[in-house]
This record gives C-alpha cells, sequence and structure tokens, in this order.
C-alpha cells in the first residue's frame, strides 16, 4: 500500500468535536513537530483546554496538509518500545496552511491577536544562515526574495519579520517566537537572524523587535525515525484507520525551555517540559551527547553497512567507540546541566539508540551533515584541541562524513547524498588527488569550518590519518583499531 494512497472506502480518522481555537502557528509540520511538541500541546489542551490550537504552515511541500486535509486535521502518534507499541490521537492541530499557494493568508494569520506564540521545526538548512558565522545568509534566494517581496515571503525568517511588522504598524503587542530546532542557543540565533532581516527592511521596526519580542532558547530531544509504508499499514491492521500523516517515535522525550514569553503561553510544564532560567548547559548536553554521537553513528554506520541506528549501536565495538566518545571527548567539555546526571544520561542514550524497535535510519541522520556538523561536532573539537587534547574518534566521524558526501560507499556503490552542499562538496573531492588534498579542500568550505579550525595543524593532521584508515581499512577495522588503541 502507498503511504500516498488515496482509495476511496478506506476508514480515516475525524472529529467529534470542534478544534481548539488558533493560538500558535508553527512552521514545519514535520513528523518531529507532530511526535514532539503538538504532542505536548495536545496534552494541555486535553486536560485544561484553552486557546492553543495549532495552526500549521508548510513552507514547501502540501503533502501534510493534504494528508491530514482527509481526517480533520487528526493523526496518530504511535510510541515504540521493544516491549510493543502504543498508539494515540492527535488533536492540537486546528488548521494546515502551504506558504506558496497563498503566503499572504499566512501573514494575515500571524497578525491575529490570539496568536501569541510562532513556533518552528523548520531544521538548520530553513534559516537561511550561514552555520559557521550565525549571520543571515543575504546570498539566498530565499531572503533576497523576501527583501523585495515582504507581503509574500517564502522563507520562516521573511514570514516572521512580515508578521512583526504588521503587529507593529497596528500597535499590537508581538508575539513569542520559539524554535525547536538543534541549533546552539537556538532562540539567539533566530533573534539574530531577524534583527538582520528587520534591519534591512525598517531600522525603526527592528528597533521595536529588539524591546519588545521574545525568542526563548529551547532544549528538545525525542528520537523520531521516518514513516515508512509499513508503518501506515500495521497502524490500519491494528486499529483499522487509514493514517497516512501518522508518526512513529520512542518513549523517551524532553522539553527544556527558557522561561522568557511576551504574554501568556501554553501549561506546557503539565505535560513534563522543563521551565528554566537558561537551557544552555541542556542544549550543549544534548547536542554534543546526543547529536553528536547520533551523527558520528550515521556516517560511520552507513558507510559500514548499517541501516538503522540500532544495528550500529548493539554491534559491540561501535557501543564502545559511542561510550569513549562520551566519557573522553563530550563530557570533558561540557559544564554541568542543572538537575543532570551526565554519565547516566549518556547511558540512557545509548540504551535508547539500541531499541530494535526504532528503524531510524543512518541515511535519515546523515543528511544535511554541512549544516549539522558546526553545532554536533566542530564545536566539541574545537574545545579539545585548546585543551591540549586531540579528540581521535571525533576526527574519524568527520573523516566519515567527508568520504560519506564524496557518494561512494565501501561496497563501491553510490550514495544519495541530501545536502545543500552536497554538489560543491563532492566537486571539491572528485577535483582532489590524495587523501590530504581531499581533506584540505572541505576543510576550506568556510559556511562549514571556521578558520580557527581549519587552519589547526593538529586537527588537519589527524582528520588525514582518519580519513586515510577508513580509505584503507574500511570503517569497521578502523573502530575495532581505535578502541583497542
Amino acid at each position: 500500500m502507498s503511504m500516498e494512497d488515496g482509495l476511496h472506502g478506506k476508514n480515516r480518522l475525524s472529529r467529534s468535536e470542534s478544534p481548539a481555537k488558533i493560538g500558535i502557528v508553527h512552521f514545519g509540520p514535520g513528523a518531529f513537530f507532530r511526535a514532539f511538541s503538538a504532542i505536548y500541546t495536545d496534552d494541555v489542551l486535553q486536560e485544561h483546554g484553552g486557546d492553543w490550537g495549532i495552526a500549521a504552515v508548510s513552507l514547501k511541500s502540501p503533502t501534510t496538509r493534504d494528508q491530514l486535509a482527509e481526517q480533520d486535521n487528526l493523526y496518530t502518534a504511535v510510541e515504540l518500545a521493544e516491549s510493543g507499541k502504543k498508539e494515540r490521537v492527535v488533536r492540537s492541530i486546528s488548521s494546515v496552511f502551504v506558504a506558496p499557494e497563498d503566503p499572504g493568508a499566512i501573514v494575515d494569520l500571524l497578525s491575529v491577536d490570539n496568536v501569541k506564540l510562532v513556533t518552528l521545526t523548520i531544521t538548520e538548512k530553513g534559516y537561511c544562515h550561514s552555520p559557521a558565522t550565525g549571520d543571515l545568509n543575504g546570498d539566498h534566494e530565499d531572503i533576497i526574495h523576501d527583501l523585495k517581496n515582504l507581503s509574500e515571503p517564502k522563507s520562516a525568517i521573511g514570514f516572521l519579520v512580515a508578521g512583526l511588522a504588521r503587529r507593529w504598524r497596528a500597535g499590537q503587542a508581538p508575539f513569542t517566537i520559539v524554535s525547536c530546532d538543534n541549533l546552539p542557543s537556538n532562540g539567539q540565533v533566530l533573534r539574530k537572524l531577524v534583527l538582520q532581516f528587520a534591519k534591512l527592511v525598517d531600522k525603526e521596526l527592528a528597533k521595536w523587535i529588539d524591546r519588545n519580542a521574545k525568542f526563548p532558547s529551547t532544549m528538545v530531544d525525542r528520537i523520531t525515525p521516518a514513516t515508512t509504508a509499513q508503518d501506515v499499514e500495521e497502524l490500519e491492521n491494528s486499529t483499522g484507520f487509514y493514517d497516512p500523516a501518522c508518526v512513529v517515535h520512542e518513549p523517551f522525550r524532553q522539553w527544556v525551555i527558557e522561561d522568557d514569553f511576551v504574554a501568556e503561553r501554553p501549561a506546557w510544564e503539565m505535560a513534563g517540559a522543563q521551565f528554566v532560567t537558561s537551557v544552555d548547559a541542556h542544549e550543549l548536553m544534548k547536542l554534543r551527547c546526543l547529536n553528536g554521537t547520533h551523527s558520528s553513528l550515521a556516517y560511520l554506520g552507513y558507510l559500514a553497512g548499517y541501516v538503522t541506528i540500532a544495528e550500529v549501536s548493539n554491534n559491540s565495538s561501535f557501543a564502545a567507540f559511542c561510550l569513549g566518545l562520551w566519557r573522553d571527548e563530550i563530557l570533558p567539555t561540557l559544564p554541568q546541566p542543572e538537575g543532570e546526571d551526565l554519565n547516566a544520561y549518556c547511558k540512557g542514550l545509548l540504551a535508547r539508540y539500541q531499541n530494535a524497535a526504532i528503524r531510524h535510519k543512518t541515511w535519515q541522520i546523515a543528511m544535511d551533515g554541512s549544516q549539522k556538523l558546526p553545532q554536533r561536532i566542530l564545536g566539541t573539537i574545537s574545545d579539545n584541541l585548546a585543551n591540549g587534547i586531540v579528540p581521535k574518534g571525533l576526527c574519524l566521524a568527520v573523516a566519515a562524513w567527508i568520504r560519506y558526501v564524496g557518494g561512494i560507499d565501501e561496497q563501491g556503490k553510490e550514495i544519495d547524498v541530501r545536502d545543500p552542499l552536497a554538489f560543491t562538496l563532492k566537486q571539491l573531492l572528485d577535483a582532489a588527488g590524495s587523501a590530504q588534498e581531499k581533506v584540505q579542500s572541505i576543510l576550506e568550505v568556510s559556511e562549514i569550518f571556521d578558520s580557527r579550525l581549519a587552519n589547526n595543524p593538529v586537527f588537519l593532521r589527524e582528520l588525514v590519518d582518519a580519513y586515510q584508515r577508513i580509505e584503507a581499512l574500511g570503517v569497521e577495522a578502523t573502530i575495532e583499531a581505535h578502541i583497542n588503541a
């Protein structure tokens, strides 16, 4: 059965009640949002009610809207544990929009008084910025378009500024903007980008946003594999409902939020969210401990022929490699987050990775590495080098990424590399000869590597050595040699 199957006669979900009044606009209604913050909001609505319905906005594709439209914007979230599955119907999405179809309608929506929050899960590349510097990418085609056509934006940044501008001119209060993406200090990053864009539109508008809008940082955590046709079929067999918008996720979830809002917000703490003065330590913990090792296992594991993170992490050598990354290279760089036991957190992460019910594909995690590496791995490497430590394990991970974006795996098969810089990276690697030339050419990509790290001779030497070992021995043998060194 195709996931896009629109056959008549299939049983679909439907509402028996009216959806909640919209109080939240969310950009990026993908699987993670539907498995994470939409469920927190649903918990609050089911227990406490309130005008916190979500208007979900897709910036590109109509797929999610079309799937949900046939079932009153309801969908099923399936929790996957090794002990079995749990299903629930999520009701927090009140409406879904596809921005390119009517961008003006989204700007209108952002100016509605009852909209108090705008949340985002648009992935790193959706911010139209340079990950290495955190600055707005003025050459991005969507940013160029939006500066000329602010009444009909294309980018999330353009929509945010257009909505805030409308409220500024109308004498309304701004909304609070909550990034739920895996960026360090995501609220501060988003605030900087919005202000940089707003200054190009109207300096007085930028001053008003600076004084009045709020951009709380967050830390989000729940493993959410891509939904497969098999997931949809199994759900239909189990419940009797055909639900192509269903999502699957692990039991664990954690949402840490900086308590800094313009006005009222949902009582997410009643659903288990943690409100704190600063999320920096929690965020760094998650980015480096989870996302950093997730990406490391994805590149190394994919090259070695593993399809899922569970398969990689249940291999004793890769598990030992991961434990060594935490112990020797990651935890020594971290401040202590409030209320967290870092060693216990990492042991829990390995158990989550090894959950065989979660088929989180290495290929899926490997996407958009050029956007992810600076936050997930390169900062940790820089901190280690500054402390006089050579992080050999993380250098292996970066070397595996370089080999991965070269587009050919260890069996000589072509890799479907999904990355905004995929073409540029492959061109550089194809033009280079030796391992040293290949590594040096990639280090010169300033969108990924800052100049201090790119010009560090210790890093270069270790990265070239790691790349050569992977090329000569293969990933499995390289990992074995590393953990036994």
